[in-house]
């Protein structure tokens, strides 16, 4: 083991106690600080927590209202004596007929759909 002289030891208080001065300094009012920081961290996901409930709440009741609506919406079918079949048929005419429009835009060149030939947009 190594000894020290005293003018060493000195040096090692010092640089010990100027240790301890820096730290103190760095670190004064941290308590606050992060204190600080967590509450508002908890209000923010309170707050967060509140508006996606709201949105649940909204969209469940938005929901209840579509179902409402398209259960009106085939009891008035119904009642018209449109069956089932006629509006599969129906759809099925639809989905052809946007087959063939997008069929017929591939052909011009147009592959997103926008009515404007593809070498004809801006890159």
């Amino acid at each position: 083991m190594t000894s020290f002289t005293s003018d060493q030891w000195v040096i090692i208080a010092l640089v010990f106690l100027l240790g301890l001065v820096v730290g103190g300094f760095l670190f004064a009012g941290g308590g606050r600080k992060w204190k600080h920081r967590y509450r508002t961290e908890v209000e923010r996901r309170e707050a967060l927590e509140t508006d996606h409930q709201k949105r649940v709440a909204e969209f469940d009741a938005r929901e209840k209202e579509w179902r409402e609506q398209d259960s009106l919406r085939g009891a008035a079918m119904r009642d018209r004596g449109v069956t089932d079949a006629d509006l599969r048929a129906r759809d099925s005419d639809l989905r052809a007929r946007d087959r063939d429009v997008r069929a017929d835009d591939r052909a011009r060149g147009d592959y997103d759909h926008d009515g404007v030939p593809d070498r004809d947009e801006r890159r």
